[in-house]
């Protein structure tokens, strides 16, 4: 793997997917009570996240009151013992701003002590606990007043709810790490580059699915450049005999900037063909494939991973 690609692969490495394993996570229906949040901690053995429904006793038109009453609640340990609050020990919340839908928490010096993995969890809870409140849409880390930085030293930037991806159900699931292999397009559109993107993920979603999903959203560093529609809707996705077949709505066929559309087809073709069990993918739009993908590729054929436009 070369320098470029080693770049890549850390500058994503730290961009994560929410998981949780409690029925009570299923969302609050907010007619019954619009003060309900779920607050979100680290199982005990710092191997997954949990959340609970809580019922904030602020008025949730005052923001201020809302997140310190959430920080307060995230700053507490849990009764129950194998749940852990995501701000303690080196976590040290010094204050925070809100400048705009954008908030900002600044920690002492030891954040940077927080042991990798443990530092992504607690850094998921706290914005996926936070962004709940109205008007709060994205979370900054500092430390010290700077940037927080991963390991590349590349500032991370603004957090959405939407940078963790979980499935929400009524059963207990299990979850897991993945590295995915997503394909975006250089600068010019005219090639691929691969990005490792490190991901937890609830088991009862299919791989192939997790994957589309993570590319719609796109490469989250300026390094690439989206080849696909975020707003496109994934109808459904299946797996049979080694051939993945997706089915979009209407927003696949919309053309991003200059990418070319053969490098925006292989870039969904070559990334699912980078999980297990498949090494072709059909493509459909609202179920038909006598379409021609961005007025330029007809989708009547099965397409095979493309590794003649990767960039090397």
């Amino acid at each position: 793997m070369n320098t470029t690609l080693k770049r890549l692969a850390n500058l994503i490495l730290c961009v994560m997917l929410l998981a949780f394993c409690l029925t009570s996570c299923a969302n609050t229906d907010k007619e019954e009570d619009p003060n309900s949040v779920q607050v979100y901690y680290l199982k005990s053995d710092e191997a997954g996240m949990v959340c609970e429904d809580y019922h904030v006793l602020s008025d949730m038109s005052n923001t201020k009151a809302v997140i310190e009453e959430l920080l307060a609640k995230m700053r507490t340990m849990p009764e129950k013992l194998e749940y852990e609050a995501p701000i303690y020990g080196p976590v040290n919340l010094l204050d925070y701003s809100l400048n705009g839908n954008v908030l900002t928490l600044n920690f002492a010096g030891s954040y940077t002590a927080t042991e990798k993995t443990t530092e992504i969890l607690d850094r998921a809870a706290m914005v996926r606990t936070l962004t709940q409140v109205p008007g709060v849409e994205y979370v900054t880390f500092t430390v010290e007043r700077s940037p927080l930085l991963d390991g590349n030293g590349n500032i991370i930037g603004n957090m959405s709810a939407d940078n963790f991806v979980y499935n929400a159900g009524n059963e207990i699931n299990t979850y897991e790490k993945v590295e995915l292999v997503l394909y975006f397009a250089t600068d010019d559109g005219e090639e691929l580059i691969p990005v490792y993107r490190s991901v937890v993920y609830n088991s009862n979603i299919l791989m192939q699915r997790l994957a589309i999903e993570q590319l719609l959203k796109g490469p989250n560093t300026d390094l690439a450049t989206a080849t696909l529609n975020p707003q496109t809707k994934i109808n459904s996705v299946s797996v049979r005999d080694g051939v993945c077949y997706v089915d979009f709505d209407s927003g696949i066929m919309a053309q991003q900037g200059n990418v070319n559309p053969k490098v925006a087809l292989y870039s969904l073709v070559n990334t699912v063909c980078e999980t297990a069990d498949v090494n072709k993918v059909q493509i459909s739009v609202n179920g038909q494939t006598n379409v021609t993908f961005m007025e330029k590729i007809s989708l009547d054929k099965i397409f095979e991973r493309n590794l003649d436009i990767v960039r090397e």
